[in-house]
């Protein structure tokens, strides 16, 4: 009798554990699903002149994309689909989102090449997703080898915070313009920035952790647009500086490079 019902049962434990495998990897899925649907629809959004909402979204999909690795090796549910399904989000979002948002609230009054200088940070943002995709595996997790898509996007969706949604001045216009130019050349460029994987001052240091992310809330809370930009201006230019500082025999070796948060 006892042996009768021992193979109904196994039967179903495996079944359950198959549909747990199952919904183990669809929340990651899910993750980067939201991190597509946040980027569509910041150009929904830009399309319609609502800018700063845009920029939000864009936001809201960097969360996103930050949350869906760190579920998916939490939850040992890594997988090639999933890191192109994620790459492929994130040509959206932080790629093509941010430069048509740029070019609808900055860049569409200037001349010819302006529509080309949103175009670069596209392609640009997609070399550095593909450079990463054909690297991984032969990384240094402490850095990312170029600036990150998800950084860039921030620049320009923090930029737009800042400026509102006012009409803009020529100056404005053509700082924007350089400024996408710049991050488009820092995407596929060879600096060193940190990417904060395997710092543990977490872990040593719990009270100032705690107090360092207080006061980040209430800063963001009091001036978030300036808090922002100055956040994701000064990570972009920490790259050059290092090398500056470090040199270029130290910066980046060729064969180093490191997931992005993507």
């Amino acid at each position: 009798m006892i042996r009768r019902h021992k193979g109904p049962r196994r039967r179903r434990w495996h079944e359950l554990r198959e549909k747990r495998g199952r919904g183990i990897v669809l929340l990651p899925s899910l993750l980067t699903t939201g991190n597509l649907f946040c980027g569509f629809f910041a150009l929904l959004l830009t399309v319609e002149g609502r800018f700063s909402e845009a920029a939000l979204a864009i936001f809201v999909a960097m969360v996103m994309d930050l949350l869906d690795g760190r579920v998916a090796r939490l939850m040992k549910a890594t997988s090639q689909f999933g890191v192109e399904f994620d790459s492929l989000a994130d040509v959206v979002s932080f790629c093509v989102a941010p430069a048509f948002l740029v070019y609808s609230f900055a860049l569409k009054d200037l001349s010819r090449p302006a529509w080309f200088g949103a175009f670069l940070f596209v392609i640009c943002g997609a070399l550095r997703l593909a450079r990463f995709n054909v690297q991984t595996g032969t990384v240094d997790r402490r850095f990312f080898i170029g600036l990150s898509t998800p950084a860039a996007a921030g620049v320009i969706a923090s930029s737009v915070v800042l400026l509102g949604d006012e009409p803009l001045e020529r100056w404005a216009q053509i700082a924007l313009a350089v400024a996408s130019g710049v991050l488009a050349l820092l995407m596929v460029s060879t600096f060193r920035y940190w990417s904060f994987k395997e710092v543990h001052f977490v872990r040593r240091r719990p009270v100032q952790t705690l107090l360092v992310v207080v006061l980040a809330i209430m800063i963001v809370a009091t001036k978030h647009d300036v808090f922002l930009f100055a956040l994701f201006t000064g990570y972009a230019i920490s790259g050059p500086v290092r090398r500056v500082l470090v040199g270029r025999s130290l910066s980046a070796p060729a064969e180093l490079t490191s997931k992005e948060s993507s």
